[in-house]
């Protein structure tokens, strides 16, 4: 038998003893794609790591509108497993690759927020509201805003930062409610004299709350729920709701078809789906979801009055969004 023979033979074993660690390693690996704010994705990374020590669980951030067109585009060979915390109408827009999760106990949520297609589950619901940073307001010399209408005076020029519709469902849902509240033209005029005060259009949902941390800006247009972890916090900023009310969304959590016949991924997606959802809501967003759990989070607001949010299709905001070019 000659060297060349040998050495053949030997690099075809240790292929062959490579392989079940191969797919050992690759059965165990989860990516999770997810819109949600770092703080929360802390949340699930460590408690994914203490209940599942033994898979290589990945959690990366993107924007919403980033992991739905990812998704479409990469199709089988998208990296992701798991889609955490993104926006029913994003989901509903890659539903053709999303598992259809038959065996999952949807009768645990409150019944209008379940998806008729039963390829996600209800993760929480998004609230907005106008946050302002008094010591910015007061270094200005400038008043507390009352109302939509006062976020247009030009004393505010550079001072507001508002969530982009465009890449983010929390800027997206400002839109859809002032349009429902006005009318298509009225929101459209209004945002293009409110561009005009905007120092930025951030790409995430958490933009304008991080800018009011930082001083940058005075007022912001965002997350309830994030303003409450940062008040909570110490910080000091205010949360107002004005006359038109809360705008929300929902979010929800979801399976790639692909990965959908493998065990590891589905452990995963269970218990995040059950009991970290259950936390997260503990801990950030207290609307109900579930029906029997109602949690609370101090410090935030009781008795919100919640807009219009009313024709929120995927098809309705595809269109708005062709309309809109101020960022």
């Amino acid at each position: 038998m000659t060297k060349k023979i040998i050495a053949l033979i030997c690099l075809a074993a240790t292929v062959l003893m490579l392989l079940p660690a191969c797919s050992s390693k690759k059965s165990n690996d989860i990516v999770i794609w997810t819109s949600g704010e770092e703080y929360k994705n802390e949340y699930y990374r460590s408690e994914l790591v203490k209940k599942f020590p033994d898979y290589n669980i990945t959690v990366e951030y993107m924007n919403s509108s980033t992991i739905a067109a990812k998704v479409i585009e990469e199709g089988e060979s998208c990296t992701c497993d798991i889609i955490l915390s993104e926006e029913y109408g994003y989901l509903y827009k890659c539903e053709d690759y999303l598992a259809e999760l038959k065996d999952f106990d949807y009768s645990v949520f409150l019944d209008d927020i379940v998806p008729e297609n039963h390829k996600f589950t209800p993760e929480l619901k998004n609230g907005g509201c106008i946050i302002v940073n008094p010591k910015v307001l007061s270094e200005k010399g400038l008043e507390t805003p009352t109302s939509y209408e006062d976020l247009l005076d030009p004393s505010y020029k550079n001072l507001i930062s508002m969530p982009s519709p465009a890449s983010s469902g929390t800027g997206y849902m400002f839109l859809r409610q002032l349009t429902n509240e006005w009318g298509e033209d009225k929101a459209f005029e209004y945002f293009e004299k409110l561009t005009e005060n905007v120092l930025q259009y951030t790409s995430s949902g958490s933009g304008p709350v991080n800018a009011l941390v930082q001083g940058e800006v005075a007022i912001g247009l965002g997350m309830t729920s994030q303003a409450v972890v940062e008040i909570n916090e110490g910080v000091n900023l205010q949360i107002l709701f004005f006359e038109e009310g809360s705008p929300f969304s929902m979010y929800g959590n979801a399976v790639l078809s692909k990965s959908a016949e493998r065990k590891e991924v589905m452990d995963v997606f269970n218990y995040l789906a059950t009991d970290l959802c259950k936390g997260d809501n503990e801990l950030y967003f207290p609307d109900q979801i579930f029906k029997d759990f109602a949690p609370h989070v101090e410090g935030f607001p009781t008795d919100i009055h919640y807009g219009n949010m009313a024709n929120d299709t995927l098809s309705e905001k595809e269109r708005l969004l062709q309309k809109w070019t101020f960022n």
